[in-house]
């Protein structure tokens, strides 16, 4: 798909300095900028590439003054970097809006969907699935029975969204997503060996939510796993059975959240963090990566280590650890000193 420089400007609410018929059909970071392809210019640091990029068009701040020839067509706004995040959504909006049924795909006779569907080759859309408007589906994903999608939801290839999830509007579901599995439920028996727990509940994800690639998220044993509005997870993360994670909390890669654990508002959890079950982690909380949490934390504690302690806490032991060697040694110095006197 080619864009003129002046369709861009139309977009972007920019002034033109140069050829406005030049097309570009890709975008370029500007030091790897080549013919045909969009860029910008925000960073001072990167300036020295305005001179020398082959992008045919850039983005740039009004207040950009060259000072060398530029072969480029420029487009000045007011924040370049703000008007290239716009065009990268825009971008993405008109790459990934697919309408239609493709075949070879199945849809049960009790299903309902609303308006724009688009439904990729090889998908399968259980009894009573419910999809509400603009929603896409990419090939390859499972939708199972009784699963409600809200409107302007996406789900990508691969997919697996078992019977009774429900997803709210504007969702992003990504590839190898597996939302609603068994969770991890078994009682010992006397022999050694252990008996499933039939997990009976859902998930729920509320509105704004993404999920990245290759996360699951797995159903309640009993009531909802619950992942409340405009959470954002990243790829590969383990969200057990009766789990929920308040609004706006974002996590991650490689974290796990073990079952029953209350995870509260506007938290930010780094990556590879692991949390124990049934504990409570209260609202704004920041917990650095690699951590271990098998305790109830407050509203507002930043938290490191393992097992987590205050942030501070953890400053203040690291640097006694890293001394431990001369430590050591003073203290076997002291004692030959003593053992001699």
């Amino acid at each position: 798909m080619k864009f003129t420089a002046q369709q861009i400007a139309g977009i972007l609410e920019g002034d033109i300095v140069g050829n406005p018929n030049v097309e570009v059909s890709k975008l370029s970071k500007i030091e790897e900028g080549t013919q045909g392809s969009l860029t910008f210019l925000s960073n001072p640091k990167y300036t020295q590439y305005i001179y020398s990029t082959k992008a045919s068009v850039a983005i740039v701040n009004k207040s950009f003054v060259p000072e060398n020839e530029i072969d480029t067509t420029l487009i000045k706004v007011e924040d370049a970097y703000a008007a290239f995040t716009k065009l990268l959504e825009y971008y993405n909006m008109v790459k990934l809006n697919k309408t239609g049924i493709e075949q070879p795909s199945f849809i049960s006779d009790s299903a309902k969907y609303g308006d724009n569907l688009y439904l990729g080759a090889f998908s399968y859309l259980g009894d009573n699935v419910n999809i509400g408007n603009n929603v896409k589906i990419f090939p390859n994903v499972h939708i199972g029975d009784n699963v409600v999608i809200g409107e302007n939801s996406i789900v990508f290839s691969g997919a697996k969204i078992y019977s009774d999830t429900i997803i709210g509007d504007s969702c992003v579901i990504n590839s190898g997503v597996i939302i609603g599995a068994d969770g991890f439920g078994f009682a010992p028996n006397q022999d050694g060996s252990y008996k499933k727990i039939p997990q009976i509940g859902n998930v729920v994800l509320e509105d704004h939510v993404d999920i990245g690639a290759g996360t699951t998220i797995d159903r309640a044993t009993m009531g909802s796993t619950v992942i409340r509005k405009g959470v954002k997870l990243d790829n590969q993360i383990q969200i057990a059975h009766n789990v929920e994670i308040g609004k706006n909390t974002v996590i991650a890669a490689q974290t796990g959240i073990a079952g029953s654990t209350k995870v509260g508002e506007n938290c930010m959890i780094g990556g590879q963090v692991g949390i124990a079950g049934h504990i409570t982690i209260g609202n704004n909380v920041k917990i650095q990566a690699q951590s271990g949490i098998a305790r109830n934390v407050k509203d507002d504690e930043v938290l490191q280590g393992s097992p987590a302690l205050p942030i501070k806490d953890y400053n203040k032991s690291y640097v006694h650890f890293k001394n431990l060697p001369k430590i050591v040694k003073n203290i076997n110095d002291l004692e030959k000193i003593n053992g001699n006197s």
